[in-house]
């Protein structure tokens, strides 16, 4: 009998010849198995005579092999295998296309159960490829069958043998969970779980086994946020006072009015930085809703303290931009603003770098460059070269990351550690994370539970809706002439494209095709440039320069400018194969037009459009609401496809979802009251052990 470390491949002779596909499927040994969960099942629970048989019906059968045979059709040029099976009540056609090893499976004269679906070829029933199985081995006769991701070379026949040979196994699993809370969330014991989440008796059974293991897979990610959160409550923090003058005459020479929202937002994250711990704060707001005066005012509130800010951006483009806007926001308050990009360093004031003429050497000037902006601005502004070896902070208090989810859970985690110890030997950094996505709350505990949430959902006064349109083909042309109409009155306009260079195997719009196409065939006399990630970043600084003052008109890029990219003259989002992309990137190139008192368009193309796709499609034509579109989003693609495998053990979800809204919130209750009466988990050493392998599991990804 198996053990949990026993070889899966050697559990049987018939799988040896398995291991380096089993392999493939990240299954070594007998306890992968057991964790290898189905993503869906067959209901083949029905158990009918052949004579009860209807067109339609999904049923098992038993019967006796009166016929089997291979042959080969002329006209459809497959290798066909057909039996004949029999009962007391009559007989039934079998066929499996393509597969004619079965002929040696399955032999004249056995017994054997059929499972599928029953088509009826000229009134006489017939079942196709169905599953099919020996009497004295079967897993999946009139009960629900799992249905296992595959990889080339194994089947699900195959996985099913070798987990039916596995379970066994299960008595040695240890039930980490403490009873008490099985027993107030009604859960069953875990090696039950795993035993009917393969071959449950019937869907109670299936039901219960799979609330224990999402229950699980929750529960053990609001532990570690919630472990991550009281772990931060016991570090200190620069207290950082409230400069209260300097503030309201900041926001009172604003050319614009803040929101409600924005108030309420700056107002929390600066009674935050007056607490003697790290404030850990996420600041989410949908497209062009403002947040970076929040984070500007935050950093001028910082400085006045005579303490250093650092905001670091996913891309050089953003860093620059932000380095740019920050600098004008507060050019009146003799801040030092300082950038740091792999490709650039420079700061917003005329400051003599000692020896810079003189090093030739282009490292070392550039490592030089960095230090002395370092030790002499207020506000560090770049992308990941901030947080580079060699880069000491003078007093760093507070730290912002702009478009977080881009960042990782562990990668944030590796800034604030590296922070801690470079800044102040003894306090860490308040530290603020920013979003564009939309994260509704319910999602929020699962992907930032660690982190406290303040929501800007309110838009600036005088913005108009960006019109969205699907464009038929047939219309290609008349849009055309409507973008060079929108260039006449003085817009611009970006046009997407999902690839740089064209792919026959993709067969979808390239950047550098489409530049062809439009420099040459529909635009000829109209100023056109490229931007996408290949670009050298002098190349993209120029491009965008030009761009930002309407010196190009058409900027045909990549998903290089989803986010951040602020460009108030274009009107016009022009996006090729716009079925490649979810629907919260979508909303995002959405929100690079808008942003200004021009009404704008979100032109969406698409040559491949299916039933599927249509509806994502029009679910961004219907609704300019991030927050809602971030829910459909979730129902169409899943969370790891918006927000990255990376995100707070979200690739530990086997088998729980971001729906199971009401596990996910139980969960977070159960691990609050753990917590808050054993926070070391002395009581609960097997939780305790439990906990330290799903840390290490994710340090390990």
């Amino acid at each position: 009998m198996p053990n949990l470390t026993s070889p899966a491949a050697e559990i049987s002779p018939i799988t040896r010849k398995l291991s380096a596909k089993l392999k493939k499927l990240k299954i070594e040994i007998v306890e992968d198995l057991i964790f290898y969960y189905p993503f869906r099942y067959d209901d083949f629970s029905s158990i009918k005579k052949i004579a009860d048989l209807n067109g339609g019906d999904v049923v098992t059968i038993k019967g006796r092999v009166d016929l089997i045979e291979n042959r080969r059709s002329s006209l459809q040029r497959k290798n066909i295998t057909q039996a004949i099976i029999s009962d007391e009540t009559g007989s039934i056609n079998a066929v499996w296309f393509n597969q004619p090893y079965i002929i040696k499976s399955i032999r004249t004269g056995e017994n054997i159960y059929l499972a599928g679906k029953i088509d009826l070829d000229y009134s006489n029933p017939q079942m196709k490829n169905p599953e099919y199985e020996k009497i004295n081995y079967s897993t999946i006769a009139g009960r629900l069958a799992p249905v296992y991701h595959l990889t080339a070379g194994i089947t699900n026949k195959q996985i099913r043998f070798m987990i039916k040979l596995s379970l066994p196994a299960t008595k040695d699993i240890k039930d980490w969970l403490p009873i008490e809370i099985q027993n107030r969330a009604k859960l069953i014991p875990l090696n039950i779980a795993l035993t009917n989440i393969h071959f449950p008796q019937d869907k109670n059974a299936l039901n219960q086994a799979a609330r224990r293991l999402k229950f699980d897979e929750l529960f053990l990610i609001q532990m570690k946020n919630l472990i991550a959160k009281n772990r931060l409550k016991k570090n200190s923090a620069e207290i950082i006072n409230f400069k209260e003058a300097e503030i309201k005459k900041f926001v009172a020479n604003l050319p614009f009015k803040l929101t409600d929202d924005q108030k309420k937002s700056s107002w929390t994250i600066l009674k935050d930085l007056q607490k003697p711990h790290p404030m850990n704060r996420l600041l989410e707001g949908d497209v062009g809703c403002g947040k970076t005066v929040v984070a500007a005012i935050a950093m001028l509130n910082v400085a006045l303290n005579k303490k250093q800010s650092a905001y670091m951006a996913p891309t050089e483009i953003l860093a620059k931009q932000h380095f740019t806007s920050i600098s004008k926001l507060l050019e009146k308050f003799n801040i030092k603003i300082g950038l740091i990009t792999r490709s650039e360093r420079k700061m917003n004031q005329e400051l003599r770098i000692k020896n810079q003429r003189l090093n030739k050497n282009k490292k070392k000037s550039n490592d030089y460059n960095s230090k002395f902006i370092i030790q002499n601005s207020d506000i560090i502004i770049g992308t990941h070269a901030i947080i580079q070896n060699k880069i000491k902070f003078k007093n760093l208090v507070l730290a912002i990351i702009d478009e977080q989810h881009r960042f990782g859970v562990e990668q944030r985690k590796d800034l604030s550690r590296k922070l801690k110890v470079e800044s102040r030997k003894l306090l860490m950094p308040h530290f603020l994370s920013m979003t564009a996505t939309p994260i509704p709350r319910t999602l929020h505990l699962a992907l930032d539970g660690d982190l406290d949430l303040s929501v800007i959902k309110e838009m600036p006064k005088n913005r108009k809706k960006v019109l969205t349109k699907i464009v038929e083909a047939k219309k290609r042309q008349k849009t055309y002439k409507f973008i060079r109409e929108q260039i006449e009155q003085g817009r611009q306009i970006f046009v997407i494209c999902p690839l740089i260079d064209p792919s026959d195997k993709l067969g979808v719009k390239s950047v550098s095709e489409e530049y062809e196409k439009l420099n040459n065939k529909i635009f000829p006399n109209i100023k056109i440039e490229v931007l996408h990630g290949k670009l050298k970043a002098e190349e993209k600084e120029k491009i965008m320069q030009n761009f930002l003052s309407n010196k190009t008109k058409i900027l045909v890029a990549t998903s290089v400018v989803e986010v951040g990219v602020d460009i108030p003259n274009a009107a016009i989002m022009m996006i090729e194969g716009a079925e490649r992309f979810g629907l919260a990137q979508l909303h995002q190139f959405r929100g690079r037009v808008g942003r200004s008192a021009h009404q704008s368009y979100c032109l969406l193309f698409s040559d491949n459009l299916t039933d599927k796709a249509s509806n994502r499609l029009e679910a961004l034509v219907s609704c300019n609401d991030g927050f809602e579109l971030a829910r459909r989003d979730l129902e169409f693609r899943g969370a790891g496809d918006i927000y990255g495998q990376e995100q707070s053990g979200l690739s530990k979800l086997k088998i729980a979802t971001l729906f199971d809204y009401e596990l996910m919130q139980k969960a977070r209750v159960e691990a609050t009251q753990i917590l808050k009466t054993d926070p070391e988990l002395k009581k609960f050493p097997k939780l305790k052990s439990r906990m330290e392998e799903f840390e290490k599991s994710l340090h390990l990804e």
